[in-house]
């Protein structure tokens, strides 16, 4: 009975091997379908999107880029503002309040990081020079965005004063 079984077990096992070997020979490569995907990714059809590029000011981390280009947009429609058309007391009050929401938060946003930095003590025993090389880099990111809090504090002036030369009571540009 011993021979009769590994005679069989050979038999199955040749057949098994037999009919993978058959079906690896219809299918195609592995390589074949993978240079087969890359032709296709490289010649994309006429109704395909180009990849969407996404720059550092979109990032979260580089809000201050971002909120410079928003309070552009607001100078410039102050500017226009104070020699063109009367803007109504409500979009002065809506501005103005919004200009205001934006220097708080950057206040805050500065506050939270000045309390973040801690320079290494004296008597710290590893890697103190990079911990401290990334306190200063913290500083000087405070010191950077304090200078862009004086402008944000510049431009709620200079809007509060177009609202109150369009002759605007305190209650529309000191809300």
């Amino acid at each position: 009975m011993g021979k009769t079984c590994r005679i069989l077990l050979l038999f199955t096992t040749a057949i098994s091997l037999a009919a993978v070997n058959a079906n690896s020979q219809d299918a195609p490569s592995l390589g074949d379908l993978a240079r087969q995907q890359r032709q296709q990714k490289a010649a994309p059809g006429k109704d395909a999107k180009p990849p969407k590029v996404i720059t550092n000011e979109e990032i979260p981390e580089h809000t201050e880029a971002a909120s410079l280009h928003r309070t552009g947009t607001q100078e410039n429609a102050i500017q226009g503002s104070s020699n063109g058309p009367k803007i109504s007391a409500e979009q002065w009050r809506s501005q103005i309040v919004a200009q205001k929401n934006q220097v708080s938060s950057l206040q805050n946003q500065i506050d939270e990081l000045n309390e973040s930095i801690r320079f290494a003590p004296a008597n710290c025993v590893a890697n103190c020079v990079g911990w401290n090389e990334r306190q200063r880099e913290k500083q000087q990111h405070a010191e950077r965005m304090q200078a862009q809090l004086e402008e944000q504090k510049k431009r709620l002036d200079d809007m509060q004063e177009s609202a109150r030369k369009q002759g605007y009571g305190s209650s529309v540009y000191d809300p």
